[in-house]
């Protein structure tokens, strides 16, 4: 009669007869591969001085150990990651902290009869002690930043060529800074086409894009009110609170409105796979001076968002 209890897992392993002593052969050990985990591609939106807030979203990313593979970014979703894949982002944050109210007071040059009240130079050269002479060629993966053709409206998108150029185009505010002269073009502010450039990563083909949007929580849903207008004579420029609302107050408020508008319109039309919201509705655009509390916002709320973030990774590397 046949000894059946063989090892049956190896196929060369004959059986004993009856009575003898089977010799097993050993089991090899399981190797368990690592689940595959799809890339990044974020899609850094504008914001003024809330943008500050990417800075700390990168950082959650990397410390997370979460890669990467693509940035698209407009106005200062441009700034911070030109600089991250430049591996200038500690100098930059290093920056952005030490701003103060007098300290960004020393960095505006006004101009007289230009395309804005700042020429900017200053602060570019403040990029230049870190970036002069890089392209975006250089850098170890891609990178889009997003600007605005003033003459005729069109959304241009920056791939190649100087990165100090390409980011000085995306963050160009309208009578704000100068804009930027770049082939034959006329380039300004990015935000004012595609404030959170979503459409920039799935152009590229990226199988998981993550948008971080600085405005989320500016307004709230927009509404329709019907207003009856009063014949009694109004104090123009007066809030509900008695605060006057002045040209600069009201010239950031516009703007709040317009790209929040924007973001809403074109995020339904092309919603990325994972949307970051740090909150930031308290920090005005022109309050470069709070970096510190906009970078731990945004290290704050991606931190709160890594379970899911790895969990996607997983699903979109199938």
């Amino acid at each position: 009669m046949l000894n059946w209890s063989w090892n049956r897992r190896d196929p060369q392993a004959a059986p004993a007869e009856a009575g003898g002593t089977q010799v097993l052969a050993p089991i090899p050990p399981q190797i368990v591969e690592a689940p595959r985990k799809a890339k990044l591609a974020l899609a850094l939106g504008g914001g003024a001085a809330r943008g500050w807030a990417h800075i700390g979203v990168l950082r959650a990313l990397d410390e997370a150990g979460i890669e990467v593979g693509m940035i698209a970014g407009t106005s200062i979703g441009a700034l911070v990651g030109g600089c991250y894949l430049a591996g200038k982002l500690d100098a930059l944050e290093n920056f952005a902290r030490s701003l103060t109210m007098r300290r960004i007071a020393g960095l505006l040059d006004l101009t007289i009869g230009g395309g804005g009240l700042l020429g900017g130079m200053r602060l570019t050269k403040r990029m230049q002690e870190h970036l002069e002479g890089l392209t975006i060629e250089d850098l170890d993966r891609p990178f889009v930043s997003v600007a605005t053709e003033l003459h005729t409206g069109h959304e241009v998108w920056i791939s190649s060529g100087s990165l100090i150029t390409a980011l000085r185009a995306s963050y160009a505010l309208p009578g704000i800074f100068e804009p930027v002269n770049c082939n034959n073009r006329t380039l300004v502010d990015g935000a004012l086409v595609n404030p959170v450039p979503t459409s920039v990563c799935r152009a590229y083909e990226q199988p998981l894009v993550v948008a971080v949007n600085l405005n989320y929580d500016i307004f709230g849903r927009s509404a329709v009110v019907k207003h009856n207008a009063s014949v009694q004579p109004v104090d123009n420029g007066r809030r509900k609170d008695g605060m006057h609302v002045g040209v600069t107050g009201t010239m950031v408020q516009a703007f709040n409105i317009i790209q929040e508008r924007i973001s809403r319109a074109r995020l339904a039309g092309d919603p990325p796979d994972l949307a970051l919201h740090p909150r930031l509705s308290d920090i005005g655009l022109s309050e470069f001076h709070r970096a510190g509390e906009a970078i731990d916002r945004g290290y704050d709320e991606t931190m709160s968002q890594i379970a899911a973030l790895k969990r996607v990774q997983e699903v979109f590397a199938r």
